[in-house]
């Protein structure tokens, strides 16, 4: 934090972001009485899960310098791109964000996807593995899995240090998991370079884990994740699932999308947890 924090020009970009923000943006229906152009601020603060009066000091210019963490809740809400996200930023009294922040940016594109699959086991994960955006039914699958911070936001991470990690998954596939997910983060070691958080990522675990350092011996490479993931959950039993995948490669950010065949006992379960998944999301909201 510094002392160049702009009130007055922050209110006027967030007010002028959120004018050009449209409710088809961001997966609402335009109603028949929609007067002013863009959204309503009261729209705006539940996409970024504040209060609409905190909000509206922001765009007034009254309001306290928003913390680096309500900044970026405001990007992801508001759409920004990367370039209006660090613009952002700078207003706010903050030079440079933390690469780590910057990373957990979601793109506007795939949060249009996200916006439209509110109803489907969906999530966006960054190039660590971090799990930075999950719909309700994928928390009911796979827990909740944004609210890890430092090395543990990584489910690569986790996967050799917590043994929790594995619960959901079949235990005839941990295996192949921990490979592939050597194999991965080697190859990314090797595309981002000795200094990069690949690399860090991969010290603290040839430290921490002797079955990391075992496997990251066979130097393997080429590994992918299989389509088909089986998982074990704790309330609905085994479900055999597909896992379709959308790349954003300008962010290094995935989608991974996880459905069902119509019909299967599978499918029944994925709607069940669906359905637990909005009601605990609406709970939670209220």
């Amino acid at each position: 934090m510094d002392r160049t924090f702009d009130s007055l020009s922050l209110g006027t970009f967030l007010r002028t972001r959120r004018a050009a923000l449209q409710p088809e943006d961001v997966g609402l229906r335009r109603g028949q009485r929609r007067r002013a152009p863009g959204l309503r601020r009261e729209e705006v603060a539940e996409l970024c899960t504040m209060s609409a009066d905190y909000f509206a000091r922001l765009e007034r210019g009254d309001g306290p310098q928003p913390s680096e963490q309500m900044l970026a809740a405001i990007a992801r809400g508001l759409r920004l791109t990367p370039d209006e996200r660090d613009h952002l930023f700078l207003l706010g009294g903050y030079r440079t964000a933390h690469r780590d922040q910057r990373l957990q940016h979601v793109s506007p594109g795939l949060m249009r996807v996200m916006d439209g699959l509110a109803d489907t086991t969906a999530q966006v994960m960054g190039p660590l593995g971090e799990t930075l955006l999950q719909t309700p039914s994928a928390v009911a699958l796979l827990g909740e899995q944004t609210r890890y911070t430092g090395n543990s936001r990584s489910a690569t991470y986790r996967w050799f240090t917590d043994p929790a990690e594995r619960e959901r998954y079949d235990p005839e596939d941990h295996d192949d998991n921990s490979r592939t997910n050597v194999a991965l983060l080697r190859t990314a070691v090797t595309r981002n370079g000795p200094n990069s958080p690949a690399a860090d990522l991969a010290d603290v675990l040839l430290r921490t884990s002797d079955e990391f350092a075992r496997l990251w011996e066979r130097h393997e490479v080429g590994l992918r994740w299989s389509e088909t993931k089986r998982f074990v959950h704790p309330q609905v039993g085994r479900l055999d699932l597909y896992c379709q995948l959308l790349l954003e490669p300008d962010q290094g950010q995935s989608l991974l999308v996880f459905t069902a065949t119509p019909g299967t006992e599978s499918h029944q379960k994925l709607a069940l947890l669906t359905v637990l998944g909005t009601d605990r999301f609406t709970t939670d909201a209220e």
